[in-house]
């Protein structure tokens, strides 16, 4: 699509519902900031969240009808306006940029019913699959009985499976008979949330695939890893029949322990609430979406933030969520070392995950995976992203999916117990 694309109508109307949003958050900021030292506590004394008295109150007040008004205006405009107007195709710059905005205030976005907020929807090429057998196998002519999902990870959507020219979906089904789905989704909800409507929605490709469904497979990346267990455990809760189809997950760079990188922003929160005068400005980390500090640590259940503060230092323990039985559940772990391992120096992670979270190592037993040595693999030299693209992790992907059908042939060529085996 050329980039000097006009820009939707629903896209416009979304910008400018955010630039509202953001206004009277940060005049709610800069309120409470101006409260709390007006009073002249002491640097550890008591914060409040009472607005601001006198003309002060008054000034906050008005920009905050001010700025409604105004964006209700332009909001009532455009939507009159929405009908009427060219609607251009989805471009990948703007899928990356809407994605990336879903990461970070998806929930946000969700809960005012703003048009930026993503829907779940499994997809090919950008357009959403029908769930009807008929009109699905014309939307996927010469679909096989295996299936391959696809799932991003945080800030990301669908179409950025494609990295330097390679996706590890098309690269699958030109190198075996896999036919590659991908889910697109808002990354900044809960992943529990995320979780069970991906479980309802592979029940519903299932049902309508157009030919029977021998095998499924999911590649999980990042967050899209956490994604595919919480899927997992709703489908073994609710009894889905796909769960028993599914032979395989393929974690990619998934955080297993939970992003370092989101407790320590968690325990930046805490140090600026801790007094009157900055108090205001952990409200600005606290914009972070849920699915971020789900992200924090593992969280894969409802029990795990329901009725509880998200954003507490310390959360109580978390449910324990093991890996599907039945399924092969593989590793592979960036590293950003290029020792070879008789080098004896030690591995990094691949620069976002530690290598012990993307091997599902954890100190808690409860939430120890306990995969198997070969069903875990370091990439070294290979970064985060460069997972995406990564020529030894396509041939890891497809070397994985090949042995189990060979596995699964050589179980049915065996004759039953009882029976003489010919001798070669």
């Amino acid at each position: 699509m050329p980039a000097h694309s006009p820009i939707q109508i629903a896209d416009l109307r979304g910008h400018v519902r955010v630039a509202v949003d953001a206004v009277l958050g940060v005049t709610d900021i800069v309120e409470n900031l101006h409260h709390n030292i007006s009073r002249l506590p002491g640097v550890l004394g008591k914060a409040t969240n009472e607005p601001a008295r006198g003309i002060a109150g008054f000034v906050y007040r008005s920009i905050r009808g001010i700025t409604r008004t105004v964006g209700g205006g332009i909001d009532g405009v455009l939507h009159v306006a929405g009908p009427h107007a060219a609607q251009p195709q989805h471009s990948p710059r703007r899928e990356a940029l809407v994605g990336a905005m879903n990461g970070l205030i998806g929930d946000h976005l969700q809960a005012t019913s703003n048009p930026l907020a993503i829907p779940m929807q499994l997809r090919r090429d950008g357009r959403a699959l029908p769930m009807q057998r008929d009109a699905l196998a014309r939307a996927l002519p010469g679909a096989s009985g295996r299936i391959v999902v696809l799932v991003h990870g945080l800030c990301m959507g669908d179409l950025q499976w494609r990295r330097d020219g390679h996706d590890h979906g098309a690269a699958l089904a030109a190198a075996t008979d896999f036919t590659p789905v991908y889910l697109n989704y808002n990354s900044g909800l809960h992943i529990s949330s995320n979780g069970r409507e991906f479980a309802r929605q592979l029940e519903a490709l299932v049902a309508a695939w157009p030919v029977e469904v021998s095998e499924l497979a999911i590649i999980g990346y990042s967050m899209g890893g956490l994604l595919a267990r919480s899927a997992c455990e709703h489908a073994r809760v609710e009894r889905h029949a796909w769960l028993r189809r599914l032979r395989n997950i393929i974690f990619l760079g998934t955080p297993h322990a939970g992003s370092s990188l989101e407790r320590t922003g968690n325990r930046l929160d805490a140090i600026l609430g801790a007094s009157p005068y900055t108090i205001a400005l952990s409200r600005l980390g606290k914009v972070r979406s849920a699915g971020i500090t789900d992200l924090g640590h593992a969280s894969l259940s409802d029990s795990d933030w329901q009725s509880r503060d998200r954003f507490a230092p310390q959360l109580p323990a978390h449910a324990r969520v093991p890996l599907p039985r039945g399924v092969r559940c593989h590793a592979i772990a960036g590293s950003l070392s290029c020792e070879t391992r008789s080098s004896g120096a030690p591995l990094v992670g691949d620069g976002l995950v530690p290598l012990d979270s993307a091997l599902g190592i954890h100190a808690d037993p409860a939430r120890h995976l306990r995969l198997p040595e070969s069903r875990k693999v370091i990439v070294r030299g290979t970064g985060h992203l460069g997972l995406l693209d990564s020529r030894e992790v396509h041939e890891e992907i497809v070397a994985r999916l090949r042995a189990t059908a060979k596995t699964r042939r050589s179980q049915r060529a065996m004759p039953p117990p009882g029976l003489p085996v010919a001798s070669v």
